[in-house]
């Protein structure tokens, strides 16, 4: 449904008003940088995949699509209701202005594994089970409704690179060092009657200041839009613009990791863009490839909310482990050399 003048939507009427008015959609690809302690950029080259350079050279406008979104609604999970999301967006022109509290509109573990004080990449062996530290956030993100594809990739670096329909953001694969895959290192310790885990069954985690965020495909995020054995819908949005999408494609099939360039983008057709739109997809790994690497459109490096620093966790909320460090090449994949593209292949796995 689409309206007319600038509206705001809450966690259970989350529907986008439409006004006219004209932004200009950022025209040259801004560098990113690592949330780290001494940022610096990198910036990588690669080929447009064969047969669809004319599609991707034309922007594709989200705008209608982006309008019918529902954003933090309330949503009951076993006969309990999740509310606490307090979600708005306003669709101006070419930009879509997103604000949320951060916190997810579904179920959250009752404790967490942390890291003890000092910790840079907690383990069972370094850990503590703390009670849920998510905490809500203030978080305004400008997105451009006629993404641009470029051809030069930009490294996603470590805090948000994206917001989720469900009102909270999605990081990029890594943990602080931005090496170690958070996916692929979950844990669980037990210390009495308190049992936690280092990334929830929703793939997410709180993280510093409380930030609940993803690292990879959640299940509490996809039920909201999907239905089995058909073709994934959005589930949310990378800060380029592009839309973020579940593990299958318009038929249902499962989209392999393998099947997606560098970024875990491709070019295809999805439900709501019949004709073909650049995308990025959350494949059902655990590895580097369960989120989103570096980006292939054009993105404001304003946009960025880096992750805060690491302080180490004494048991109080909003406080997690550690510094934060330097990954390969400041924010490169690992196995990227610094300023040099792998091209469109398939995404690097671990230890790659």
């Amino acid at each position: 449904m689409m309206t007319t003048g600038t509206r705001h939507i809450s966690q259970r009427a989350a529907i986008f008003g439409v006004s006219a008015g004209v932004a200009v959609v950022l025209a040259s690809a801004l560098v990113l940088t690592a949330c780290s302690a001494s940022p610096s950029s990198d910036s990588s080259s690669s080929s447009t995949p064969a047969g669809v350079s004319g599609a991707l050279a034309t922007p594709v406008d989200t705008s209608d699509v982006l309008s019918q979104l529902s954003w933090g609604a309330a949503q009951t999970v076993n006969g309990v209701t999740f509310d606490a999301t307090e979600a708005s967006a306003t669709l101006s022109g070419d930009v879509l202005t997103v604000n949320s509290n951060g916190i997810p509109n579904h179920e959250r573990d009752e404790y967490y594994a942390v890291g003890q004080a000092g910790v840079n990449l907690p383990n069972e062996s370094n850990s503590q089970v703390i009670a849920d530290p998510t905490t809500e956030q203030d978080q305004t993100f400008n997105i451009p409704t006629l993404p641009v594809y470029s051809e030069t990739t930009t490294s996603a670096p470590l805090g948000s690179i994206g917001i989720m329909i469900s009102g909270a953001v999605i990081y990029n694969p890594y943990e602080a060092d931005n090496a170690t895959v958070a996916m692929s290192s979950n844990f669980t310790i037990t210390d009495g009657d308190k049992t936690g885990s280092f990334i929830d069954h929703c793939s997410g985690h709180p993280g510093p200041n409380g930030e609940y965020h993803y690292h990879g495909n959640s299940e509490c995020v996809t039920r909201q839009v999907d239905t089995t054995g058909e073709g994934s819908h959005i589930i949310g949005l990378a800060l380029d613009g592009f839309p973020i999408y579940g593990a299958y494609d318009i038929d249902g099939v499962e989209v392999k990791a393998a099947q997606l360039d560098e970024c875990n983008g491709i070019f295809s057709a999805t439900p709501e863009f019949p004709s073909g739109i650049y995308h990025y997809v959350l494949p059902l790994t655990t590895d580097a490839t369960s989120s989103i690497r570096c980006f292939h459109g054009v993105v404001d490096a304003s946009q960025i909310q880096r992750m805060p620093p690491m302080q180490g966790q004494n048991g109080n909320p909003g406080q997690m482990p550690g510094q934060p460090g330097q990954g390969p090449g400041q924010g490169q994949a690992p196995g990227q050399p610094p300023g040099q593209g792998p091209g469109m292949q398939p995404a690097p796995k671990p230890g790659g």
